[in-house]
């Protein structure tokens, strides 16, 4: 099995899901367990500010107060997963996910954020997606995905709204051109 790790999932205009309907996710590990990664295309009505207030961090100085949350997905929305570039080592509880980006859940993170000192580029999600194993296998059978290489450039140097497009691009795809109708030949 080829692992799709470091991939980004495109939901295909068809997908009538509440929680993955025109959704970017970024694949995050993806073995023969499953599959983990997080919605990267879907800010909520919380900001940074609003995040270290609930969890009672002091955040005075914090440069990213107005940064916006995003909804991760369906599992575990009441835990917080970032994405960032940087290593995992550096943090109690990461993932590494390339060389470049790492994936943490641990609250050591958002505390090195508020005071200025973490990672330069990064992404808070609150839940995440989960697919049991074969489970995506058969969703991109049911061409509900298109799948193409991850980019950390679209991840923390596109705006939420264009995200989904410029994964597209990767491919020669304008998502705004593909059908809601599904057909299999």
């Amino acid at each position: 099995m080829q692992s799709l790790r470091d991939h980004f999932l495109l939901a295909m205009p068809h997908l009538d899901d509440d929680n993955f309907s025109g959704s970017l996710s970024y694949l995050c590990d993806h073995d023969e367990k499953g599959t983990l990664g997080v919605i990267v295309n879907k800010p909520i009505k919380l900001t940074m500010r609003g995040l270290f207030e609930q969890l009672e961090i002091a955040a005075d100085s914090c440069e990213c107060l107005e940064d916006v949350v995003y909804y991760g997905g369906p599992v575990h929305k009441d835990r917080g997963f970032i994405l960032h570039r940087g290593h995992a080592a550096e943090w109690d509880s990461s993932l590494q996910v390339t060389d470049e980006l790492a994936l943490t859940t641990s609250l050591d993170i958002l505390k090195a954020i508020a005071d200025n000192k973490g990672p330069e580029d990064f992404m808070v999600c609150l839940g995440c997606a989960g697919w049991e194993p074969d489970q995506l296998t058969n969703e991109l059978k049911e061409n509900s995905w298109l799948i193409v290489e991850g980019d950390s450039g679209i991840l923390f140097d596109a705006d939420s709204e264009s995200r989904l497009d410029a994964a597209a691009r990767k491919l020669g795809v304008n998502m705004s051109l593909m059908s809601r109708e599904i057909g299999h030949g």
